[in-house]
Protein backbone atom coordinates (compact mmCIF):
# COMPACT_ATOMS: atom_id res chain seq x y z
CA UNK A 1 0.00 0.00 0.00
CA UNK A 2 1.04 3.74 -0.73
CA UNK A 3 3.38 5.24 2.72
CA UNK A 4 1.47 6.21 5.47
CA UNK A 5 -1.67 4.50 4.25
CA UNK A 6 -1.60 1.23 6.72
CA UNK A 7 -0.98 1.01 10.39
CA UNK A 8 1.56 -1.76 9.83
CA UNK A 9 3.71 0.89 7.70
CA UNK A 10 3.81 2.88 11.04
CA UNK A 11 4.71 0.04 13.16
CA UNK A 12 7.25 -1.19 10.38
CA UNK A 13 9.15 2.77 10.79
CA UNK A 14 8.85 3.02 14.63
CA UNK A 15 10.70 0.05 14.79
CA UNK A 16 13.54 1.21 13.00
CA UNK A 17 13.67 3.92 15.68
CA UNK A 18 15.71 1.06 18.24
CA UNK A 19 14.68 -1.36 20.49
CA UNK A 20 14.33 -0.73 23.81
CA UNK A 21 17.60 -2.26 24.71
CA UNK A 22 19.42 -0.12 22.31
CA UNK A 23 17.60 2.81 23.53
CA UNK A 24 18.90 2.12 27.43
CA UNK A 25 22.28 1.90 25.88
CA UNK A 26 22.02 5.44 24.79
CA UNK A 27 20.81 6.59 28.07
CA UNK A 28 24.29 4.81 29.73
CA UNK A 29 26.21 6.41 26.88
CA UNK A 30 24.66 9.97 27.49
CA UNK A 31 24.44 9.67 31.58
CA UNK A 32 28.08 11.28 31.79
CA UNK A 33 25.95 14.70 31.44
CA UNK A 34 22.56 13.35 31.53
CA UNK A 35 21.38 16.70 31.03
CA UNK A 36 21.60 16.37 27.60
CA UNK A 37 18.67 14.02 27.54
CA UNK A 38 16.45 16.65 28.41
CA UNK A 39 17.77 19.12 26.01
CA UNK A 40 17.66 16.53 22.88
CA UNK A 41 14.37 16.07 23.68
CA UNK A 42 13.00 19.44 23.78
CA UNK A 43 15.16 19.68 20.02
CA UNK A 44 12.90 16.40 19.12
CA UNK A 45 9.91 18.18 20.41
CA UNK A 46 10.61 21.32 18.62
CA UNK A 47 11.79 19.67 15.36
CA UNK A 48 8.27 17.72 15.55
CA UNK A 49 6.32 21.18 15.96
CA UNK A 50 5.70 21.38 19.07
CA UNK A 51 6.27 23.40 22.15
CA UNK A 52 7.00 22.32 26.13
CA UNK A 53 4.75 25.60 26.55
CA UNK A 54 1.80 24.14 24.29
CA UNK A 55 2.39 21.10 27.39
CA UNK A 56 1.16 23.04 30.20
CA UNK A 57 -2.13 22.76 28.31
CA UNK A 58 -2.50 19.23 29.17
CA UNK A 59 -3.14 19.32 32.71
CA UNK A 60 -0.85 16.65 33.41
CA UNK A 61 -0.91 13.70 36.38
CA UNK A 62 3.25 12.91 36.30
CA UNK A 63 3.93 9.35 37.84
CA UNK A 64 7.07 7.69 38.87
CA UNK A 65 8.28 4.97 41.12
CA UNK A 66 9.90 1.45 40.74
CA UNK A 67 6.82 -0.49 41.60
CA UNK A 68 3.23 0.33 41.07
CA UNK A 69 3.30 3.30 39.04
CA UNK A 70 1.25 1.86 36.13
CA UNK A 71 -1.47 0.36 38.49
CA UNK A 72 -1.57 3.79 40.41
CA UNK A 73 -1.84 5.55 36.59
CA UNK A 74 -4.82 3.24 35.76
CA UNK A 75 -6.36 3.39 38.99
CA UNK A 76 -6.32 7.51 38.37
CA UNK A 77 -7.07 7.94 35.17
CA UNK A 78 -10.18 5.46 35.71
CA UNK A 79 -11.16 7.86 38.47
CA UNK A 80 -10.72 10.71 36.44
CA UNK A 81 -12.42 9.56 33.63
CA UNK A 82 -15.68 8.33 35.59
CA UNK A 83 -15.99 12.08 36.21
CA UNK A 84 -16.71 12.02 32.48
CA UNK A 85 -13.59 13.88 31.85
CA UNK A 86 -11.62 13.11 28.65
CA UNK A 87 -8.60 11.09 29.47
CA UNK A 88 -4.83 10.43 27.59
CA UNK A 89 -2.71 7.96 29.26
CA UNK A 90 0.98 7.41 28.26
CA UNK A 91 2.41 4.47 29.41
CA UNK A 92 4.49 3.50 26.40
CA UNK A 93 1.75 3.39 24.73
CA UNK A 94 -1.06 5.96 24.06
CA UNK A 95 -4.76 5.14 25.52
CA UNK A 96 -7.89 7.86 25.11
CA UNK A 97 -10.87 7.25 27.43
CA UNK A 98 -9.17 4.04 28.83
CA UNK A 99 -8.74 2.56 25.08
CA UNK A 100 -6.02 2.57 23.07
CA UNK A 101 -5.67 5.33 20.25
CA UNK A 102 -7.57 3.61 17.08
CA UNK A 103 -5.38 2.59 14.49
CA UNK A 104 -6.23 5.02 11.97
CA UNK A 105 -5.39 7.89 14.46
CA UNK A 106 -2.52 6.36 15.15
CA UNK A 107 -1.44 6.45 11.15
CA UNK A 108 -2.03 9.81 10.58
CA UNK A 109 -0.62 11.44 13.63
CA UNK A 110 2.22 9.05 13.20
CA UNK A 111 3.22 10.03 10.02
CA UNK A 112 2.85 13.37 10.99
CA UNK A 113 5.21 13.63 13.66
CA UNK A 114 7.91 11.39 12.20
CA UNK A 115 7.41 13.01 8.75
CA UNK A 116 8.29 16.72 10.96
CA UNK A 117 11.45 14.82 12.28
CA UNK A 118 12.29 12.86 8.89
CA UNK A 119 12.46 16.63 7.12
CA UNK A 120 14.48 17.60 9.31
CA UNK A 121 17.12 15.29 10.31
CA UNK A 122 19.62 17.00 7.78
CA UNK A 123 20.30 19.89 9.51
CA UNK A 124 20.53 18.07 12.91
CA UNK A 125 23.61 15.78 11.94
CA UNK A 126 20.91 12.62 10.65
CA UNK A 127 19.10 12.23 14.69
CA UNK A 128 16.27 10.78 15.05
CA UNK A 129 14.64 10.54 18.50
CA UNK A 130 15.11 6.89 19.60
CA UNK A 131 12.24 4.36 20.24
CA UNK A 132 10.68 5.90 23.90
CA UNK A 133 11.28 9.77 23.16
CA UNK A 134 9.59 8.97 19.69
CA UNK A 135 6.47 7.80 21.48
CA UNK A 136 6.62 10.15 24.16
CA UNK A 137 6.34 13.23 21.44
CA UNK A 138 3.43 11.35 19.55
CA UNK A 139 1.69 11.14 22.77
CA UNK A 140 1.73 14.52 23.79
CA UNK A 141 1.03 15.32 19.53
CA UNK A 142 -1.96 12.89 20.13
CA UNK A 143 -3.51 14.57 23.34
CA UNK A 144 -3.19 18.52 22.33
CA UNK A 145 -4.75 16.94 18.39
CA UNK A 146 -7.47 14.83 20.63
CA UNK A 147 -8.39 17.60 23.42
CA UNK A 148 -8.00 15.64 26.18
CA UNK A 149 -9.06 17.02 29.51
CA UNK A 150 -5.78 15.53 31.66
CA UNK A 151 -3.02 13.57 30.42
CA UNK A 152 -1.93 10.77 32.91
CA UNK A 153 2.15 10.59 32.12
CA UNK A 154 3.91 7.45 33.65
CA UNK A 155 7.74 7.99 33.63
CA UNK A 156 10.05 5.92 31.47
CA UNK A 157 13.05 5.60 33.91
CA UNK A 158 13.85 7.35 36.62
CA UNK A 159 12.67 11.08 36.99
CA UNK A 160 15.44 13.36 36.42
CA UNK A 161 16.32 12.88 33.09
CA UNK A 162 13.59 10.80 31.84
CA UNK A 163 12.64 12.15 28.20
CA UNK A 164 8.70 12.73 29.89
CA UNK A 165 10.55 15.20 32.40
CA UNK A 166 10.72 17.97 29.56
CA UNK A 167 6.88 18.70 31.32
CA UNK A 168 7.53 22.08 32.97
CA UNK A 169 4.22 22.43 34.72
CA UNK A 170 2.16 19.41 35.46
CA UNK A 171 -0.86 19.76 38.41
CA UNK A 172 0.45 17.01 40.67
CA UNK A 173 3.20 14.19 40.54
CA UNK A 174 3.23 11.52 42.27
CA UNK A 175 6.06 8.59 43.53
CA UNK A 176 4.71 5.38 43.75
CA UNK A 177 6.99 2.67 46.12
CA UNK A 178 10.64 2.74 45.58
CA UNK A 179 12.90 -0.27 45.38
CA UNK A 180 16.40 -1.30 43.53
CA UNK A 181 16.16 -1.47 39.49
CA UNK A 182 17.60 -0.38 36.54
CA UNK A 183 20.99 0.49 38.54
CA UNK A 184 23.25 0.94 35.62
CA UNK A 185 21.26 4.28 34.74
CA UNK A 186 19.85 5.50 37.76
CA UNK A 187 22.51 4.34 40.49
CA UNK A 188 22.97 1.11 42.74
CA UNK A 189 21.57 2.61 46.16
CA UNK A 190 17.63 3.06 46.69
CA UNK A 191 18.83 6.66 47.92
CA UNK A 192 20.33 7.61 44.52
CA UNK A 193 16.86 6.07 42.75
CA UNK A 194 15.06 8.30 44.63
CA UNK A 195 17.46 11.06 43.83
CA UNK A 196 16.20 10.44 40.47
CA UNK A 197 12.65 9.97 40.83
CA UNK A 198 12.46 13.10 43.30
CA UNK A 199 13.60 14.33 40.29
CA UNK A 200 10.15 15.08 38.69
CA UNK A 201 8.86 17.52 41.85
CA UNK A 202 8.63 20.98 40.27
CA UNK A 203 8.20 24.05 42.05
CA UNK A 204 4.65 24.88 44.08
CA UNK A 205 3.22 21.71 42.23
CA UNK A 206 1.82 19.69 44.81
CA UNK A 207 3.22 16.24 44.94
CA UNK A 208 2.53 13.23 47.02
CA UNK A 209 4.37 9.35 47.59
CA UNK A 210 3.28 6.24 49.08
CA UNK A 211 5.35 5.58 52.32
CA UNK A 212 8.73 4.69 51.59
CA UNK A 213 11.66 3.39 53.98
CA UNK A 214 13.15 5.92 56.22
CA UNK A 215 16.17 6.59 53.95
CA UNK A 216 14.36 6.89 50.59
CA UNK A 217 11.83 9.18 52.51
CA UNK A 218 14.66 11.33 53.74
CA UNK A 219 16.50 12.02 50.17
CA UNK A 220 12.31 12.48 48.62
CA UNK A 221 11.98 15.43 51.33
CA UNK A 222 14.92 16.69 50.81
CA UNK A 223 14.42 16.81 46.84
CA UNK A 224 11.50 18.75 47.30
CA UNK A 225 12.29 21.12 50.09
CA UNK A 226 15.28 21.94 46.93
CA UNK A 227 12.55 22.26 44.44
CA UNK A 228 10.13 23.95 46.66
CA UNK A 229 7.71 21.66 46.09
CA UNK A 230 5.20 20.79 48.50
CA UNK A 231 5.09 16.67 49.08
CA UNK A 232 2.85 14.84 50.95
CA UNK A 233 2.70 11.05 51.95
CA UNK A 234 -0.54 9.19 51.68
CA UNK A 235 -2.36 7.72 54.29
CA UNK A 236 -3.39 3.93 54.18
CA UNK A 237 -6.30 2.23 52.57
CA UNK A 238 -7.58 1.64 55.50
CA UNK A 239 -7.58 5.61 56.84
CA UNK A 240 -10.08 6.30 53.73
CA UNK A 241 -13.09 3.49 54.83
CA UNK A 242 -13.94 4.65 58.22
CA UNK A 243 -16.19 7.42 56.42
CA UNK A 244 -17.29 5.36 53.48
CA UNK A 245 -16.35 1.21 54.33
CA UNK A 246 -14.29 -1.19 52.83
CA UNK A 247 -12.82 -0.31 49.24
CA UNK A 248 -12.89 -2.87 46.76
CA UNK A 249 -9.81 -2.73 43.93
CA UNK A 250 -10.04 -4.00 41.08
CA UNK A 251 -7.10 -4.79 40.41
CA UNK A 252 -6.35 -7.89 42.60
CA UNK A 253 -3.26 -8.41 45.58
CA UNK A 254 -2.47 -6.82 48.72
CA UNK A 255 0.18 -4.67 46.94
CA UNK A 256 -2.50 -2.97 45.11
CA UNK A 257 -3.95 -0.74 48.17
CA UNK A 258 -0.77 1.74 48.50
CA UNK A 259 -1.22 2.30 44.63
CA UNK A 260 -4.69 3.05 44.93
CA UNK A 261 -4.08 5.43 48.12
CA UNK A 262 -1.60 7.25 45.61
CA UNK A 263 -4.34 7.43 43.32
CA UNK A 264 -7.15 9.05 45.54
CA UNK A 265 -4.52 11.72 46.27
CA UNK A 266 -3.62 12.31 42.79
CA UNK A 267 -7.37 12.36 41.38
CA UNK A 268 -8.85 14.40 44.60
CA UNK A 269 -5.34 17.02 44.10
CA UNK A 270 -6.31 17.11 39.85
CA UNK A 271 -9.88 17.87 41.02
CA UNK A 272 -9.41 20.44 43.24
CA UNK A 273 -7.41 22.51 41.19
CA UNK A 274 -9.95 21.84 38.16
CA UNK A 275 -13.07 22.82 40.58
CA UNK A 276 -11.47 24.27 43.82
CA UNK A 277 -8.55 25.92 42.95
CA UNK A 278 -6.36 27.26 46.23
CA UNK A 279 -7.51 24.59 48.37
CA UNK A 280 -5.42 23.16 50.21
CA UNK A 281 -5.26 19.14 49.78
CA UNK A 282 -6.58 16.74 52.57
CA UNK A 283 -3.73 14.41 54.29
CA UNK A 284 -7.26 12.08 54.59
CA UNK A 285 -11.13 12.52 53.05
CA UNK A 286 -13.82 10.53 52.47
CA UNK A 287 -14.01 9.24 48.77
CA UNK A 288 -16.79 10.33 46.62
CA UNK A 289 -18.92 7.42 45.19
CA UNK A 290 -17.29 7.93 41.67
CA UNK A 291 -13.60 7.42 43.06
CA UNK A 292 -15.04 4.79 45.15
CA UNK A 293 -16.59 2.97 41.96
CA UNK A 294 -13.67 3.97 39.98
CA UNK A 295 -11.02 1.90 41.80
CA UNK A 296 -13.54 -1.15 42.04
CA UNK A 297 -14.06 -0.99 38.18
CA UNK A 298 -10.08 -0.23 36.85
CA UNK A 299 -8.45 -3.29 34.94
CA UNK A 300 -5.09 -2.98 33.88
CA UNK A 301 -3.84 -6.21 31.52
CA UNK A 302 -1.00 -7.74 32.44
CA UNK A 303 -1.32 -6.99 35.44
CA UNK A 304 -2.54 -9.59 38.37
CA UNK A 305 -4.82 -10.64 34.80
CA UNK A 306 -6.35 -14.02 35.13
CA UNK A 307 -7.82 -14.80 31.26
CA UNK A 308 -10.01 -17.99 30.53
CA UNK A 309 -9.64 -19.48 26.97
CA UNK A 310 -11.82 -22.85 26.75
CA UNK A 311 -10.49 -25.11 29.62
CA UNK A 312 -7.12 -23.13 30.34
CA UNK A 313 -6.84 -20.53 32.51
CA UNK A 314 -3.87 -17.84 32.33
CA UNK A 315 -2.78 -15.65 34.99
CA UNK A 316 -0.63 -12.79 34.03
CA UNK A 317 1.49 -10.34 35.41
CA UNK A 318 3.96 -8.20 34.64
CA UNK A 319 6.24 -8.52 37.92
CA UNK A 320 10.21 -7.77 37.18
CA UNK A 321 12.16 -7.03 40.39
CA UNK A 322 12.34 -9.35 43.59
CA UNK A 323 9.47 -7.42 45.52
CA UNK A 324 7.24 -7.38 42.87
CA UNK A 325 7.79 -10.91 42.13
CA UNK A 326 7.07 -11.71 45.63
CA UNK A 327 3.96 -9.66 45.41
CA UNK A 328 2.95 -11.41 42.14
CA UNK A 329 3.51 -15.03 44.02
CA UNK A 330 1.31 -14.20 46.78
CA UNK A 331 -1.70 -13.02 44.10
CA UNK A 332 -0.87 -16.62 42.18
CA UNK A 333 -1.40 -18.48 45.59
CA UNK A 334 -4.50 -16.83 46.82
CA UNK A 335 -5.82 -16.59 43.60
CA UNK A 336 -4.79 -20.17 42.10
CA UNK A 337 -6.35 -21.38 45.24
CA UNK A 338 -9.52 -20.47 44.86
CA UNK A 339 -9.60 -21.57 40.87
CA UNK A 340 -8.50 -24.83 42.45
CA UNK A 341 -11.23 -25.45 44.78
CA UNK A 342 -13.96 -23.76 41.63
CA UNK A 343 -12.27 -26.79 39.07
CA UNK A 344 -14.04 -29.94 37.99
CA UNK A 345 -10.95 -32.03 38.24
CA UNK A 346 -7.57 -32.35 38.66
CA UNK A 347 -5.35 -28.80 37.54
CA UNK A 348 -1.84 -29.20 36.04
CA UNK A 349 -0.06 -26.03 36.23
CA UNK A 350 2.45 -24.70 33.14
CA UNK A 351 4.80 -21.49 34.30
CA UNK A 352 6.35 -19.68 31.34
CA UNK A 353 8.65 -16.74 32.21
CA UNK A 354 10.53 -14.85 30.42
CA UNK A 355 13.10 -11.61 31.67
CA UNK A 356 15.21 -9.20 29.58
CA UNK A 357 18.02 -7.07 30.10
CA UNK A 358 19.98 -6.82 33.12
CA UNK A 359 17.47 -8.31 35.39
CA UNK A 360 18.01 -11.11 37.92
CA UNK A 361 16.03 -13.81 36.24
CA UNK A 362 17.41 -16.56 37.77
CA UNK A 363 17.04 -15.27 41.12
CA UNK A 364 13.24 -14.52 39.87
CA UNK A 365 12.69 -17.87 38.45
CA UNK A 366 13.90 -19.30 41.96
CA UNK A 367 11.45 -18.02 43.98
CA UNK A 368 8.35 -18.58 41.68
CA UNK A 369 9.36 -22.19 41.17
CA UNK A 370 10.13 -22.62 45.36
CA UNK A 371 7.31 -20.98 46.26
CA UNK A 372 4.90 -22.53 44.14
CA UNK A 373 6.23 -25.99 44.65
CA UNK A 374 5.74 -25.51 48.14
CA UNK A 375 2.25 -24.36 47.94
CA UNK A 376 0.92 -26.55 45.76
CA UNK A 377 1.29 -30.30 46.23
CA UNK A 378 -0.23 -31.68 43.19
CA UNK A 379 2.30 -31.35 39.74
CA UNK A 380 3.42 -28.30 38.94
CA UNK A 381 5.29 -28.56 35.55
CA UNK A 382 7.65 -25.92 34.75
Amino acid sequence: GQKGILPGDAICTLNTLQTNASALEQVRRERGNPQLQLQAMKGFLERAGLTVEELDHLNIIHVTGTKGKGSTCAFTEHILRSYGFRTGFYRERIRINGQPIRKELFTKYFWQVYGRLDETKEAHGGTMPAYFRFLTILAFHVFLQEKVDLAVIEVGIGGAYDCTNIIRRPWVCGISSLGIDHTQILGDTIEKIAWQKGGIFKTGVPAFTVKQPTSPMAVLEERAKDIRCPLWVCPELEEYQVGCGPLHLGLAGQHQRSNASLALQLSHAWLQRRCLPGVPPAACFKPSPIMIKGLADTEWPGRTQMLRHGTVTYFLDGAHTTRSMQACIQWFKDTAAQHERNAAGPVARVLLFNATGERDSAAMLKLLVVSIITAFSNKCEV
